[in-house]
This record gives structure tokens, C-alpha cells and sequence, in this order.
């Protein structure tokens, strides 16, 4: 299994790779070809995928972590890329209003109408696990948040007529099964990555975790959330750790100081391979 970071919020040290606030993963696994978000325009994602050598009519599934910009705006020209009708598997309420206030009003959720995604892909849209290639899962939505993880980031939705906030319900990851355990992949983790891992393990009943990747939220997080993250991930066993995006400095910094070389920051162009 190979995962391989096509851009993210940090380039690397004397990069070739772009880099753009947003998130893009390609997922390797059993033969086929899995895209993990398109990052908020499709520029870098294809410029990486050419530095590379992957062809976008290679790509077999796109999967969509959640409606934000920075992880759903590179969608229509990454599909045009593509060239083939490929299933799309994402929330069913990704198409909602969501949006913020401050400082001003503002949409930050998916740039584009259903209706221009059905022109060019085949959606999958639905909140309940799916096996997309074999040992190799959407989570579907997390129900089972963990309280201390539960946090406002000041986003909103209309509900009949009315505006509510929104908590992100369409957050969904990947997980993978490996002959040395589950390898965990998120987008933002607005779910909570606690409760999105201790989701993954009882959806496949695998206890060892691997690796988790992705953003974790933790930007804003408050020290004692962060150290509670760090705390319960050491208690689940999570040999690795792979993270940036929304993490945050102070986050990372103390995954760091827990996990020693077990700790990676992402960066566009970096590759991970796993046991299959």
C-alpha cells in the first residue's frame, strides 16, 4: 500500500512540489487508484502528479473527506484530467449551504452544483461504511464523537430557513487494512481523530493502528485538548504518526516530543508505503 502526498500546506525543504493551503492524497492499494480530496484548485494537484509520473487516467475512485473548499475546489478540472466517468464517494450532505460569518459573510463550502459533478463522474453518496477496494473503507459518518474532541469552528448551515451551526456531519476518513494493522487516512478530522480512529477499529475489529495521516484540527485547540489527543493516541497504540494541514504547530510540536522519529510532518511530494 503506498500513499502518496500530492499537496499539502508545506512544500519541503528545496522542493520541486507545489504547495497550497488544502489537502490531496493519492491512495495506492490492491492494484487500484484511490484520490483523496483535490485541494482547493487543481494546479498543483496535477503539476505533482506530473513531477511524479502518475497519469490522472490512472486514478479509478475520487473520495471526498468533507465539503470544504481547500479539500473539494480542484474536483471539476481534476475530473476533466481524468477523462472517464470515475465513482465519486463522499457525504450525502456535502452539497449543503456551509458557510462562516466572520469576518465577513462568506461560503466555504463545495465550489460547484451536484449537477456539474454528474456531468463528468459517477457519485456514490452515502453516510454508511463502504469497502471501495478490498481492505480499504470509508468510515462513513462518525457517530460516536469523543466529548472532549466536540469544539465550535464558527461554521454554519440553513436548516428551514434558519441558521444553525453546522458540525460537520459529511467528515468522513479512509481506513486500510495491513498485514501490521490499520493505517488510518483523514482529511481535516472534524470528527474528532480520536473518535475517527477508535471508529476505524471497531468498524474492521482491528485493534493494531498502524498509522494515522492527515490533518488533525488542532489549530485552535486548547493545550489541554492537544495533550488529551497525544495521551489517548499512545493508549490506542498508534505506531506513527503523519500529520499537518490543520494540526497546528503546537500540536505537531507535541507529537514530536512523544513520538520521537514515529512522528512525520506531511509535505506535498512525500510518499508512505505500507505492508499489503
Amino acid at each position: 500500500m503506498r500513499v502518496t502526498i500530492l499537496v499539502e500546506d508545506y512544500s519541503g525543504y528545496e522542493s520541486p512540489y507545489l504547495a497550497q493551503h488544502g489537502v490531496s492524497f493519492l491512495i495506492e492499494k490492491n492494484g487500484r487508484r484511490i484520490l483523496f480530496d483535490t485541494s482547493q484548485s487543481a494546479g498543483p494537484v496535477l503539476h505533482n502528479m506530473n513531477l511524479r509520473g502518475i497519469e490522472p487516467s490512472s486514478i479509478d475512485y475520487v473520495f471526498l473527506s468533507h465539503c470544504h473548499y481547500d479539500h473539494t475546489g480542484g474536483l471539476l478540472e481534476v475530473l476533466k484530467a481524468i477523462g472517464k466517468r470515475v465513482p465519486v464517494v463522499a457525504h450525502p450532505l456535502i452539497f449543503r449551504r456551509h458557510f462562516v460569518t466572520k469576518p465577513y459573510l462568506r461560503d466555504v463550502g463545495i465550489p460547484f452544483r451536484k449537477e456539474e459533478i454528474e456531468e463528468l463522474a459517477e457519485l456514490y453518496l452515502t453516510a454508511e461504511p463502504v469497502e471501495i477496494v478490498e481492505g480499504l473503507y470509508s468510515t462513513g459518518e462518525i457517530m460516536n464523537r469523543e466529548d472532549f474532541e466536540r469544539a465550535s469552528i464558527g461554521v454554519y448551515t440553513l436548516r428551514n430557513g434558519k441558521i444553525v451551526e453546522d458540525e460537520l456531519p459529511d467528515d468522513m476518513s479512509l481506513v486500510a487494512e495491513t498485514p501490521e494493522g490499520l493505517v488510518v487516512v483523514s482529511g481535516c478530522s472534524h470528527a474528532g481523530i480520536v473518535g475517527i480512529v477508535k471508529h476505524a477499529a471497531r468498524l474492521t475489529g482491528e485493534k493494531r493502528i498502524r498509522a494515522v495521516i492527515g490533518g488533525f484540527h488542532l489549530i485552535d485547540a486548547s493545550e489541554e485538548r492537544i495533550s488529551r489527543t497525544v495521551e489517548e493516541f499512545e493508549k490506542l497504540g498508534v505506531e506513527e504518526v503523519y500529520t499537518g494541514h490543520c494540526t497546528g504547530l503546537r500540536a505537531e510540536a507535541a507529537f514530536l516530543g512523544a513520538y520521537d522519529k514515529r512522528f512525520h510532518k506531511l509535505h506535498s511530494g512525500m510518499v508512505i508505503d505500507f505492508q499489503d
